[in-house]
């Protein structure tokens, strides 16, 4: 699979999720797909799985943000946010992909914080 036809399955991937279209948000996975969620110690095994967990999750998403999309041949590494209930968190998806689907893929989550005053003469601030 080329880096277009990749992108192309991110870029719907994202749209889905942001969607709440599960069926079409897990389309991009293997049947056997491993997601790894480092902070909290999860593994979940399988796509079936996968998409069990994200359809209870008790605090839907209500509001998702691509930041940036970037990668090549099959590792490619996506940064979101996405507003739980009025709490943001900031997330970054590495995902390997095997025969055009997403075989294995690791997700960070970070809340944000504020800027500590000792640097804000070398730094911009954003919105």
């Amino acid at each position: 699979m080329n880096a277009q036809s990749i992108r192309a399955a991110l870029d719907a991937h994202w749209a889905a999720s942001a969607a709440g279209d599960q069926a079409a948000e897990h389309d991009i996975y293997h049947d056997d797909a491993i997601c790894e969620y480092p902070q909290s110690g999860e593994v979940i095994h399988g796509k079936h799985n996968l998409q069990a967990l994200r359809s209870h999750h008790p605090g839907k998403p209500s509001g998702f943000q691509v930041r940036r999309i970037q990668g090549e041949g099959d590792l490619w590494v996506t940064e979101y946010t996405i507003d739980y209930q009025g709490k943001r968190a900031f997330t970054v998806s590495i995902m390997a992909f095997r025969d055009g689907k997403v075989s294995h893929e690791t997700q960070y989550f970070a809340d944000p914080f504020d800027a500590p005053a000792w640097r804000a003469q070398w730094v911009e601030r954003t919105a």
